[in-house]
């Protein structure tokens, strides 16, 4: 049974992290390269080369997707990356030499553990080097490890989140995704609403409700940029750049199934859709959609679950060993 983004043939994934101090990196590795598009929706989004997958561009592949804590700070963790790939002959033949094409996305988590600390070079060249087709962790690694969630009454009232992962697959169709979930709104089961994580009461052990404090008008000024959701869905079949645009749009219905409030002006929520192609086969654009976003919902949901809490930013499995979840 799939259960993960590597289960779909032609990608390799990687973490490096610093557990301690709370942030890392993330690497989706393509060896025969992959199509790939981009759809960014929330207002705060931090990238290097994503313009790759946004227009019309001369790489028609792409060779790893990186995401990175840091805030700005983490895109130097591509630079790594691209170095390893350089090393194993993987890039945009020229001239000269390949050109890996490397486009990264970054979220804020310089609130969570040490502030002076930021994903490296190194740590991007170490997780590409690790990159495998075995399960990757989950929970608070890679890009994940200094994620958080619900954190409209601040950092003191949220709850850890992380990266998470998983695949559908239907008539011999695989489709899998990831998510680094570092959103500003609450996690919630997609199929019940049910409060998962998120802005917690005064108590600690239950949810505060994001979205019903701003429908009673709460304010709170000023809001940090300090969140964003970073997803990615997948498949091994060929589908065209146009195609793959229109998979990443649709995908962006498991963010606001999952995610209240979703694509706010503090989130950098983005999706991007890869395509492989390693199967040779022509995929079907709307099934490819519809699996995607229903992998990606469980993603989102992983990510939070699978998360290790700290005594200041309780986890998932924190409250419910205490008694304290609704869902």
């Amino acid at each position: 049974m799939p259960e993960a983004i590597t289960d779909v043939a032609g990608i390799l994934l990687g973490h490096a992290h610093d557990i301690a101090r709370g942030s890392g990196v993330t690497v989706l590795r393509f060896p025969g390269g992959a199509a790939g598009a981009a759809d960014i929706r929330g207002e705060a989004a931090g990238t290097r080369q994503m313009d790759s997958l946004l227009r019309p561009h001369p790489a028609l592949r792409m060779h790893a997707l990186v995401f990175a804590g840091g805030s700005a700070f983490g895109l130097d963790a591509a630079a790594g990356v691209m170095r390893c790939l350089e090393e194993a002959g993987e890039g945009f033949p020229t001239p000269a030499g390949v050109v890996p094409i490397v486009p990264t996305a970054v979220i804020y988590d310089l609130g969570f553990g040490d502030p002076s600390f930021r994903p490296t070079a190194e740590m991007g060249y170490a997780a590409a080097f690790a990159a495998s087709a075995a399960p990757p962790e989950r929970g608070s690694v890679g890009a994940g490890a200094g994620a958080t969630v619900g954190k409209v009454l601040g950092m003191g009232r949220a709850m850890k989140g992380g990266f998470g992962t998983a695949c559908e697959e239907e008539g011999g169709v695989r489709v899998g995704a990831c998510a680094v979930v570092n959103a500003f709104g609450d996690v919630v089961d997609p199929g019940t609403g049910m409060w998962i994580a998120g802005a917690r009461s005064e108590d600690g052990r239950g949810p505060a409700g994001t979205e019903g404090l701003f429908r009673a008008g709460f304010r709170r000024e000023p809001f940090a940029p300090g969140n964003t959701t970073l997803a990615v869905v997948a498949t091994a079949d060929l589908l065209s750049r146009d195609e793959l645009s229109g998979v990443a749009r649709m995908a962006h219905g498991a963010l606001l199934r999952a995610i209240r409030p979703v694509h706010t002006p503090m989130d950098g929520d983005l999706v991007v859709a890869i395509s492989t192609g390693v199967t040779g086969r022509k995929g079907n654009v709307m099934q490819t959609a519809v699996l995607g976003a229903c992998a990606l919902e469980r993603a989102i949901v992983d990510g939070v679950r699978s998360a290790a809490g700290t005594p200041a930013v309780p986890s998932v499995k924190d409250l419910q060993e205490g008694g304290g979840t609704r869902d």
